[in-house]
């Protein structure tokens, strides 16, 4: 029989409160709680964040305060920054590539709900859809990405911004929602190497 946590990565309707998943938050609440309350680069601090997101590879830099759902459905890949208090909702898949910028108060979120009144309120089921970051984008201040939504390499989302649908590789979005101001030029696309070479 098909469990709730399966049905959630799969993008299915399913119930919070199951017991399975119940479980896992409760890890990620402790492991959050360590790793908020510790000094970035500390040994409780790399630890911490060992335990809340093992699939994030071992440079990802965050600034406490960070939140997550559950953590280990995250994956980020090297080299990714996030300033403070940033937020993902991880109930889908939120994968994360390679040198992504997320400024302060970002927002990645899978979770979403029915809009049909009788399973939101009476039957309290709900559902999410992955978020998918390219490598080398950057998240200005306060961007909201919606479930289901993918950011393709390069991109810069212009603070403030909700993004409800997919953005191309190479643009720059901005605003409510997010729409495409301009393509990024060659040489702002261009990747000159290792951080102090070519400049």
């Amino acid at each position: 029989m098909i469990t709730e946590k399966q049905k959630m990565l799969s993008g299915e309707l399913y119930r919070a409160s199951d017991a399975e998943l119940v479980a896992d938050k409760i890890h990620c609440r402790e492991a959050m709680r360590r790793f908020n309350q510790s000094l970035p680069d500390s040994p409780e601090w790399t630890q911490a964040k060992l335990d809340l997101l093992p699939n994030a590879h071992e440079s990802v830099y965050i600034e406490p305060p960070f939140y997550c759902d559950y953590g280990i459905h995250t994956y980020i890949g090297e080299s990714v920054f996030m300033n403070f208090n940033c937020t993902i909702l991880d109930v889908a898949p939120v994968t994360i590539g390679d040198r992504v910028m997320m400024a302060s108060n970002v927002q990645l979120l899978t979770a979403t709900h029915p809009l049909d009144v009788q399973r939101r309120v009476r039957e309290l089921v709900e559902y999410g859809l992955p978020i998918t970051i390219g490598n080398n984008v950057w998240l200005g201040g306060g961007v909201i990405v919606l479930p289901g939504v993918t950011i393709g390499e390069n991109s810069v989302i212009g603070a403030g911004s909700v993004v409800t649908k997919d953005v191309p590789a190479n643009v720059i979005a901005v605003g409510n929602p997010a729409k495409i101001l301009r393509a990024l030029t060659e040489e702002e696309r261009e990747d000159r190497g290792p951080l102090g070479q070519g400049l």
